[in-house]
C-alpha cells in the first residue's frame, strides 16, 4: 500500500490515515464508510465488486511482478524444539502447493475454503480470480496470465532476496531506527537450508536461491546485490529515520 502511493506521489503516513482491520471485515467498512479503499487479498477485492461499493485499482502482481504473498513461519524456539514437525510441515504444504496449481482442482478448493469454518465467502466470488479472470469492477476486464500460483516458477522457495526488499521498505517508512542488517537478518529468517532438506528427503527439484534483480511499478529496480541502504533513501517519497 505505502509502495503504490509513494510512486503516486502521497506521503502515507502524512497524507492519508492508514488503519489495520481483518480483511474479512473490509467490505463492510467500505459500506459504512469507515475508509475510502483498501489493500487486501482476495476474495474482498471481488466481493466488493459484487456488492457494488468499490472497483480495484491495480492488482498487486502489477505493483511488483510475482511479488510474495502469504507466509508460512515458525519462530527459532520452535524450529530448535520440533525439528520433527517443521519438514513434513513444508512437504504438506509442498504437495498442497502442486495440486493448488492445477486449476481444474481450484473449483474443489473453493468449495472448501469458502464455508464458514474458512473465508466465510460464496464460492463465485473466490473462483474468478483464482481462475484468472479478472474484473476490476470499472469496465476493465483481463485474462491474467499471471494469476495466482503456489508452487509454480520456483514461488515456495524461501528466497533471501525478498526479505532484503522488506527490510528496504521498512527502512524507507521508519519502522526501523537506523540501517538494518541487510545481510545476516534475511539469512536468519527465511532458512532455505531447512526447505532444501524437507524437499531433497521427496525427491522434490526446485530453482534454488535467486538473486536476480526486479522493477516495480515506478520503474525503480531492486538489486538484492546492491547497495540496500541506498535503494531504501532513494525514493522521493519516504520517512527514513536515524
Amino acid at each position: 500500500m505505502r509502495y503504490y502511493l509513494g510512486a503516486g506521489g502521497i506521503k502515507p503516513d502524512k497524507d492519508i490515515s492508514l488503519i489495520t482491520i481483518p480483511p474479512p471485515q473490509t467490505v463492510a467498512n467500505m459500506k459504512v464508510g469507515k475508509m475510502d479503499g483498501y489493500c487486501v487479498g482476495d476474495p474482498w477485492h471481488a466481493r466488493a465488486i459484487a456488492d457494488k461499493v468499490g472497483f480495484t485499482s491495480i492488482l498487486t502482481e502489477d505493483i511488483g511482478t510475482n511479488h510474495p504473498e502469504k507466509v508460512c513461519a515458525f519462530t527459532a524456539e520452535f524450529v530448535d524444539k520440533n525439528p520433527k514437525s517443521v519438514k513434513p510441515c513444508l512437504k504438506a504444504l509442498h504437495e498442497a502447493s502442486v495440486c493448488l496449481d492445477k486449476l481444474e482442482n481450484r473449483p474443489e478448493q473453493c468449495e472448501i475454503v469458502s464455508k464458514p469454518t474458512y473465508i466465510n465467502c460464496e464460492r463465485e466470488a473466490i473462483l474468478g480470480r483464482l481462475l484468472g479472470k479478472v474484473d476490476y469492477g470499472d469496465g476493465r476486464t483481463k485474462d491474467n496470465k499471471n494469476y495466482m500460483i503456489f508452487s509454480e516458477r520456483n514461488c515456495y522457495y524461501p528466497q533471501p532476496a525478498y526479505a532484503k526488499w522488506w527490510l528496504t521498505q521498512f527502512r524507507r517508512w521508519g519502522m526501523v531506527q537506523g540501517a538494518p542488517d541487510y545481510e545476516s537478518i534475511p539469512k536468519q529468517v527465511m532458512r532455505p537450508d531447512i526447505y532444501e532438506e524437507a524437499m531433497k528427503e521427496i525427491g522434490c527439484s526446485h530453482g534454488g536461491q535467486d538473486d536476480s534483480s526486479w522493477t516495480m511499478l515506478d520503474g525503480v529496480k531492486f538489486d538484492p546485490k546492491g547497495d540496500l541502504e541506498a535503494y531504501a533513501k532513494g525514493f522521493a517519497v519516504n520517512n527514513v529515520k536515524g
